[in-house]
């Protein structure tokens, strides 16, 4: 329904009560709208990559004081992805620095994968780009979800990377779903783009068939030495608008509130939360930027009267809710 670019810019464009209204609207109408899916981020292979993505601190190309570290032991991913569970995540989601895997690599990260179902636990991993035939042994090692965001929209892309291309995006996309894989995939905001920007990024999105189950929405953390470090904040309300945008544009996706919030105060994000926002990443460090603390989050959900999405029903699935 809404894949012009112009229509999701009418959306932006509302009374900010009449957009909050209807987004939540939206929400009810396929999500339990007090729930929220817990996800957990490790970084099982850090720096050292070739890319130059001008948000992250993880390319090799930029001064930011990130030390680099190999492909992590499996028995430390096994360990670290059990705490997860402990504390409430119901999915553990696995990130590595690199362009794209290696063969070889692959092989060692399809051994993690299982280790990881084998707990209980959805799986998500974000490994670059894929070449043929590697979305499928990541399928049958049993991934749910692999994790590669667009970013921003097609016209701004060439101001934040220049190292691949929107179309290479796109193409690992495809590859994923020829799969029979779920797809995260999201975008940074506060790079530089203007609202525009914001609108032809989520129709984008609502453009890919289906639409990803799971919808990631950052606020860029400013990192020393990146070539964004410097980029002009987002105003507040304008990020809870493309929150409540991304909602109604793709109704049965979840959307996650994702890297950005350890600089959110608590009632940013309950207006996230009431835009439609219904996922966070849970723990206190996602790849290489902080995050709150589990005892953070518990005290927000209490005082919002939210509580964690069950991990029997945590699928990246619409539920019907009725409206109260």
């Amino acid at each position: 329904m809404y894949r012009d670019v112009a229509a999701i810019e009418a959306l932006f464009a509302q009374p900010f009560n009449d957009l909050m209204y209807q987004a939540q609207t939206v929400h009810r109408r396929h999500f339990d709208p007090n729930a929220v899916q817990l996800s957990t981020l490790l970084s099982i292979k850090t720096g050292g990559c070739s890319e130059d993505c001008g948000y992250c601190s993880q390319s090799a190309r930029f001064h930011t004081g990130l030390e680099a570290r190999p492909l992590m032991a499996l028995d430390d991913v096994v360990e670290a992805a059990k705490a997860a569970k402990v504390k409430g995540a119901t999915r553990f989601c696995m990130g590595a620095a690199w362009r794209g895997p290696k063969d070889k690599d692959l092989e060692q990260v399809t051994e993690m994968i299982r280790a990881v179902k084998a707990l209980g636990l959805e799986t998500c991993a974000t490994l670059g780009q894929l070449k043929d035939g590697q979305a499928q042994k990541l399928a049958a090692a049993g991934l749910d979800y692999y994790n590669h965001n667009l970013d921003t929209s097609r016209a701004h892309y060439d101001n934040v990377v220049h190292t691949h291309s929107y179309d290479d995006r796109l193409n690992t996309l495809n590859k994923v779903r020829q799969a029979g894989m779920k797809v995260c995939c999201g975008g940074i905001m506060g790079m530089g783009e203007s609202r525009h920007d914001r609108a032809g990024f989520l129709a984008e999105l609502a453009a890919l068939d289906p639409p990803p189950e799971s919808v990631p929405i950052n606020l860029l953390v400013h990192i020393p030495g990146t070539p964004l470090e410097d980029a002009p904040a987002l105003e507040p309300i304008e990020f809870v608008r493309t929150i409540a945008v991304a909602r109604i544009v793709l109704p049965a996706s979840f959307v996650r509130l994702s890297a950005g919030r350890q600089s959110m105060p608590d009632y940013l994000q309950a207006l996230c939360f009431l835009a439609g926002a219904n996922s966070i990443f849970y723990g206190e460090q996602l790849l290489t930027t902080p995050n709150p603390g589990a005892d953070a989050d518990r005290a927000l959900f209490e005082k919002l009267g939210l509580r964690p999405l069950e991990p029997e029903s945590a699928k990246e699935a619409p539920r019907a809710a009725k409206i109260g």
